[in-house]
């Protein structure tokens, strides 16, 4: 691990993005005998595993350059019900028993690709007044989320068994799964939130040439 670079690192589900930068940041800090400058370049949530571009040092810099760039993941979608959030820690609703057919379900995948509008979760790092969304969201206060127009490059099925839906889809920059999932339950008239989530890729970017974050040795 070297002061002025870029690490791919493949974070494990349950822990939170700062959480790797923190692990990583310590480590460096112990090798460098001083306190080490380390970013990330796009949050993943806490649930979700895979690539994250951890810069350190003068590549800190660039970090803006690195989180514009376009991503590719895979998700595990549950029709049927709804997530407070979005994802498995959020309160669930039973919203319906509909069981769609897997035509219904690729027409309806295919109406998401090209440019899109989506409204970011209120459980989401997004800046609203200088205040992260998601603290303001747990205060209980009323949060207004700016509608945003993204991208979706490709969005191919994996596989349906009901009721989860396996997507592998390439995206821009700002682009939320949590949200795909909720407007593919809203056309498709199941309710629907995203299970698991993986970030493979980050422009040319691969999970393939990363590192699994071992907590215990950072």
């Amino acid at each position: 691990m070297q002061e002025d670079s870029v690490l791919l690192i493949d974070k494990p589900s349950g822990m939170t993005s700062f959480g790797v930068v923190a692990r990583v940041r310590r480590k460096l800090s112990q090798q460098l005998g001083k306190k080490a400058r380390v970013g990330h370049t796009g949050t993943l949530d806490p649930f979700a595993t895979g690539l994250m571009i951890i810069v350190t040092g003068k590549e800190c810099r660039n970090a803006g350059t690195y989180s514009k760039l376009d991503k590719v993941y895979e998700a595990t979608i549950r029709l049927g019900q709804t997530s407070s959030t979005g994802d498995p820690e959020g309160e669930l609703t039973e919203v319906s028993d509909v069981v769609p057919i897997l035509d219904e379900v690729k027409a309806v995948l295919g109406q998401f690709v090209g440019e899109i509008q989506q409204t970011p979760p209120i459980y989401s790092a997004i800046k609203i007044n200088g205040q992260r969304a998601y603290k303001l969201a747990r205060k209980g206060e009323t949060v207004e989320m700016p509608v945003r127009t993204v991208t979706i490059f490709g969005l191919d099925l994996i596989d349906y068994i009901y009721p989860e839906v396996k997507i592998r889809v390439h995206v821009s920059s700002g682009t939320y799964i949590r949200t795909l999932a909720e407007d593919l339950g809203k056309v498709l008239g199941t309710g629907a939130y995203c299970t698991q989530l993986r970030r493979t890729k980050i422009a040319d970017f691969s999970i393939d040439d990363s590192v699994l974050l071992d907590p215990d040795q950072y």
